[in-house]
């Protein structure tokens, strides 16, 4: 991938949401919903932004919606294959696609360029990792694995990521936690909980 050209991207926002009870995208936070802001820090860094999500799933800001190909919400690679195969079908010219997830309001506006600056060539995925953990749903995906996934997921006990990155090469960048006077920000962090929405909350009210 050639820096400084801009990926597609993939929202992340086929899970179930049963921690929180109500879809989390549409959560609110800092005078916005929490897909709100994760489309306004992602849209400068991506060529498109394309919604990985049901036909019937909520559409207020009116993105693309691209349903897994595979049914049952086996997880975030059946998103993952879905946006890949999409790019192949549309004939999109890329070497990779970057995903995020719908539930993390914080994700870095640098997320692409230091992605891409470590990525060493198109066979290549490019994940995430803040305070010692990898995040994979934070990532540039080669379509080149596109065959491969599709394989791999046809077996129905393959579902972990970690165990799917053993058969490619993977490389991870470190991104700092964030200080504020409410404590350390993980710039990764993602919101499971009614405790998780009130501690993103108290941290959006500290950034604005």
């Amino acid at each position: 991938m050639t820096v400084g050209t801009l990926p597609p991207g993939l929202i992340l926002a086929g899970g179930k949401s049963s921690r929180m009870g109500s879809v989390k995208a549409f959560l609110e936070i800092g005078g916005d919903t929490i897909l709100g802001h994760i489309v306004r820090r992602l849209i400068p860094q991506v060529s498109s932004v394309t919604l990985n999500a049901s036909e019937s799933f909520p559409d207020p800001l009116g993105l693309r919606l691209l349903p897994d190909r595979h049914g049952g919400q086996i997880g975030p690679l059946a998103g993952v294959l879905s946006g890949l195969r999409d790019l192949q079908d549309r004939g999109v010219t890329a070497t990779h696609l970057l995903t995020v997830p719908s539930d993390s309001p914080f994700l870095p506006v640098d997320l692409v360029a230091r992605l891409q600056a470590e990525t060493p060539g198109p066979e290549t995925t490019v994940i995430a990792a803040s305070d010692g953990r990898d995040h994979p749903v934070f990532g540039l995906w080669p379509l080149s694995i596109a065959d491969d996934l599709e394989t791999w997921l046809s077996n129905p006990d393959n579902r972990r990521i970690k165990a799917f990155f053993q058969r490619h090469r993977v490389v991870t960048v470190e991104f700092a936690m964030i200080e504020t006077s409410h404590g350390l920000l993980d710039p990764f962090f993602n919101i499971n909980t009614p405790e998780d929405l009130e501690e993103a909350r108290r941290f959006a009210e500290e950034l604005a």
